[in-house]
């Protein structure tokens, strides 16, 4: 009896372990035969994702193809706030040494998260519940950290396990988890549960992950700053989804933003655990596409060149600013555009508005004397003088519209060259009031001025020039003299550049050509012509005129050259102010082109407020700055010499002096 019921029970056991058997096969067969595509797809759901690439910035060269901006690839470390969970101090202990921030700070951080919206530039950090903690990590930072990251998980694993498993304190543990590293002996091999395993793998290891990103460089730190500008990072809508983006903030990276950004591209594949692509499952892979070249007509060498003479003029005049545009006449590229201050766009934190303001092309000034080009070049244009027509300069003292009127030294009766060689106000203002307001007006709204010139960078002024319905009775004698009215630097080298180019003002030309990657020219900008201002004639004329200027007789004497002839002007412009013009506050120009008849380059240096106990008048103190520059750029350009060497001129004359003197030896001898 006993033998039955003890056969029952085991018929009942196998009966129930049979059944278990079959419910546990019958799951099965669900799991991976019935629902095995469900899950399956659950599962590539969950760990699929679509990345957009950014595409690399496009470079900045000079004309020769020297770099001047790049990117190079780099990181963007970020943390998921919702993975940190209690494990924040280790998070910060492991990042603070690697990205050079404080411990205190990133745990700061972690716990305000709510608070920490935007950082001191105003960029957002705060994204997709993510939080931004460096820009510009280097790559190879990056990978240390990850393995660092990795260590301190292993570690972190290890004495879990063995706390858990095996029962050991902390200081067991720690002794305990070293028998795992290579050369030890295992003593003991176990493995976490599911329920031990979770914790840690939603812990920060996987809170921790990093971005592609680029960062903007510039290999010549401040050489031409103020052209290249510099970028930022800001959010942008690309196909529906908002991602930080390489932006350009000023200058030629601004300007020409979406051409140096490029197209992103865009993958969809699957990540493992940590946020790490599986390449071998990956779907659709669209590259980006790399953004454009842009080729400036900058020369890097003639760059430098102008913006050391600029450091060595300010050092020796401390000016409240400075700046300096070499151009070619006939084309209106400029080779060279410099401003003191300066700054490094790599490097912003050091910089502030005011140094990176672009004066060359925005801070308007009343321009003095070199605006007298535009009055005399317009006058012989209309035929209303010639070169020797001669006024009563007053010596030096003319009243009209009951104001006095002065000039810098007492001089009689010049004429229209000698006007402009010795830069008299009263002849100049003569000749404007002999022109008339109305056809004086016209003239200096067809150079330009008034107006922007058209340069492909922020920030530019147009300039003030009143319209004649606001001109006083004293405007005309005033105007022409270069008050009364305000110029950019650009425009009064653009000006002088029309005087050079026979009379035909150009636009403004810096960039080159857009190219892509390979080099293959994509834009090809060409030179403008504006329009015709005035004739061959006239501009050649007052070519004549300008040349006197730098003769031993002229105003910029220091600007003569040895190989080559220069026409230029000065300029020395009391600054304006409430009430008046400012005492002891100059504007100091010189401006000048050569060779004189067959013009290559277009010079111009401009000194705002210098030092007066070091002198300010522009042919004092600016224009040896001009014959610096020009030399150094003459024998870098390797122009062609329109003069004899200087011990080849002195022979010559030497040779004329002696044929004189046997001349006149001869005719006394015949007259006796």
């Amino acid at each position: 009896m006993t033998n039955v019921i003890h056969r029952g029970r085991l018929w009942c056991l196998a009966g129930a372990v049979g059944l278990g058997f079959v419910g546990l096969g019958a799951r099965f067969v669900e799991l991976q035969v019935v629902r095995c595509d469900e899950f399956r797809e659950r599962a590539r759901r969950q760990n699929k994702v679509s990345v957009l690439t950014q595409p690399p910035r496009g470079d900045i060269r000079d004309i020769r193809g020297n770099l001047l901006a790049t990117s190079i690839p780099v990181k963007t470390v970020c943390v998921d706030p919702a993975l940190l969970t209690n494990h924040q101090s280790e998070v910060a202990r492991v990042l603070a040494p690697s990205l050079l921030v404080p411990e205190a700070e990133l745990l700061k951080n972690f716990r305000n998260l709510t608070h920490l919206v935007t950082n001191e530039s105003g960029i957002r950090l705060v994204t997709n519940h993510c939080l931004v903690l460096q820009h510009n990590v280097p790559v190879e930072t990056w990978t240390n950290l990850e393995q660092t990251l990795l260590w301190n998980y292993f570690l972190q694993c290890t004495n879990a396990l063995l706390q858990k498993q095996v029962a050991l304190n902390a200081k067991q543990a720690e002794r305990t988890w070293k028998s795992f590293l290579p050369g030890r002996s295992r003593t003991r091999q176990a493995r976490l549960t599911d329920r031990d395993k979770n914790p840690l793998r939603n812990s920060w290891l996987n809170a921790v992950f990093a971005t592609d990103d680029q960062l903007r460089t510039y290999p010549n730190k401040q050489l031409a700053a103020h052209v290249l500008g510099f970028t930022g990072t800001a959010e942008q809508e690309v196909n529906g989804r908002i991602i930080p983006q390489t932006v350009g903030v000023e200058g030629i990276e601004a300007t020409f933003n979406d051409k140096l950004t490029g197209v992103c591209g865009w993958r969809v594949g699957y990540t493992d655990g940590r946020r790490r692509e599986l390449v071998v499952y990956r779907e659709q892979n669209v590259d980006p596409a790399p953004g454009l070249n842009v080729v400036l007509t900058l020369d890097s060498r003639v760059q430098y060149i102008v913006e050391e003479e600029l450091a060595q003029l300010v050092s020796r005049h401390s000016p409240k600013g400075a700046m300096a545009i070499v151009m070619r006449p006939a084309t209106g590229e400029i080779l060279a555009l410099a401003n003191w201050p300066t700054f490094d766009p790599g490097n912003l934190r050091a910089s502030n508005g005011e140094l990176r303001r672009n004066r060359a092309i925005g801070q308007v000034a009343e321009p003095g004397s070199t605006f007298k080009i535009v009055t005399v070049s317009s006058a012989l244009n209309d035929q209303i003088v010639t070169l020797a027509d001669r006024f009563d300069c007053e010596h030096g003292h003319f009243f009209f519209a009951g104001r006095p009127l002065r000039d810098h030294l007492s001089y009689g009766v010049l004429t229209v060259e000698e006007i402009i060689t010795k830069s008299s106000n009263i002849g100049t203002a003569k000749i404007a009031i002999k022109m008339g307001e109305q056809r004086l007006y016209q003239y200096i709204r067809a150079c330009g001025f008034g107006n922007r010139t058209g340069i492909p960078l922020g920030g530019e002024s147009g300039g003030i020039v009143h319209p004649l319905d606001k001109w006083s009775k004293l405007s005309i004698s005033r105007v022409p003299i270069g008050q009364g009215v305000a110029a950019t630097p650009l425009q009064m080298t653009l000006a002088m550049c029309m005087i050079a180019n026979g009379g035909v003002l150009m636009r403004p030309l810096l960039v080159d050509h857009t190219e892509d990657e390979s080099g293959h020219v994509v834009t090809q900008y060409k030179p403008i012509v504006v329009h015709r201002v005035i004739s061959e004639r006239a501009a050649k004329d007052t070519t004549k005129a300008l040349k006197g200027v730098v003769s031993k007789t002229g105003t910029a004497a220091t600007a003569a050259l040895d190989n080559y002839t220069v026409a230029g002007k000065t300029g020395t412009a009391e600054k304006p102010g409430p009430g008046g013009y400012l005492d002891g506050k100059y504007f100091s120009s010189f401006i000048g082109f050569f060779p004189a008849d067959d013009p290559e380059l277009c010079i111009s240096v401009f000194l705002d407020e210098p030092e007066r106990k070091t002198g300010y008048y522009g042919g004092q103190i600016v224009a040896p700055a001009f014959k610096h520059m020009a030399e150094r750029i003459a024998h870098y350009l390797n122009i062609r010499p329109d003069l004899p060497p200087p011990s080849a001129a002195t022979n010559q004359a030497s040779v004329a002096v002696l044929s004189q003197s046997n001349h006149a030896s001869h005719t006394v001898s015949a007259g006796r």
